[in-house]
């Protein structure tokens, strides 16, 4: 009952946390609720169903209000939802502390392009075609990070298209879209190989989607995510620090 409880806490406060600053908080709950003595596996699927409920809605009201570029989102959903489970299978096989240096990385990479990263000095771009080939590739590395770790590959796509010239605005409701199809895509193969707590999992994924529906709602209410963001950047870089000194201790 104690581990109950405290998973729980652990992925609202994370969840709301994060989405003050806009940002899914799956990067830093595997690494914490891991931390805190859960199997990596499990850590992982509930990072991942974490994903697939949080950004199903706003991908909803994104077609909804036909913001999605369907030519330019469908190679990048296609290629992290197939790749996606390709990283959970081979999660199997990869040695642990390797899956770890690699989520150092990610944690290293994730927590930079909070802090440095401004996609508003991109806001000017309107690059009109839309490429095959280099979208699929973006998502097939995303989507295999994603199955791999049990986070959204959002964090890889984004600042990547962007920095190919393509519009913000558009490359965010593109990623909103992916990240459900490829954590969902992961989290079966999880399933599948038998490797999750559903005591655990379902109660923490709720946790954390409510978690970040509310920090959502006082974003947008009080705060601005400029500000939040260079935050929770210095909270990955710190976990990033911590994790790395663990590997190599």
């Amino acid at each position: 009952m104690e581990t109950f409880l405290i998973v729980s806490l652990l992925a609202f406060g994370l969840s709301f946390i994060f989405a003050l600053g806009g940002v899914g908080a799956a990067v830093a709950l595997v690494p914490v609720l891991h931390w805190y003595g859960l199997p990596l596996s499990v850590a992982k699927t509930t990072g991942l169903l974490t994903n697939t409920l949080s950004m199903t809605g706003a991908s909803i009201d994104n077609i909804r209000a036909k913001r999605l570029d369907y030519r330019l989102g469908i190679p990048i959903i296609i290629s992290s939802f197939l790749l996606a489970p390709v990283g959970a299978w081979s999660s199997h096989f990869i040695p642990k502390t390797v899956i770890l240096a690699i989520f150092t990385l990610f944690l290293l990479f994730s927590g930079l392009m909070l802090v440095f990263f401004r996609a508003s000095k991109f806001d000017e771009q309107f690059r009109e075609d839309r490429p095959v080939l280099t979208p699929a590739v973006i998502g097939a590395v995303a989507g295999y990070i994603s199955g791999l770790l049990g986070v959204g590959g959002g964090g890889l796509i984004a600042p990547l298209m962007i920095l190919l010239g393509f519009n913000p605005k558009k490359v965010a409701v593109i990623t909103a879209f992916v990240v459900p199809f490829s954590s969902l895509s992961g989290l079966m193969t999880y399933l599948a190989m038998g490797q999750t707590n559903y005591l655990l999992l379902i109660p923490a994924a709720i946790a954390a989607y409510l978690g970040g529906t509310l920090g959502t709602k006082v974003m947008h209410a009080r705060l601005k995510p400029g500000a939040v963001k260079k935050f929770l950047g210095g909270l990955l870089l710190i976990m990033a620090l911590k994790m790395g000194l663990q590997l190599f201790s």
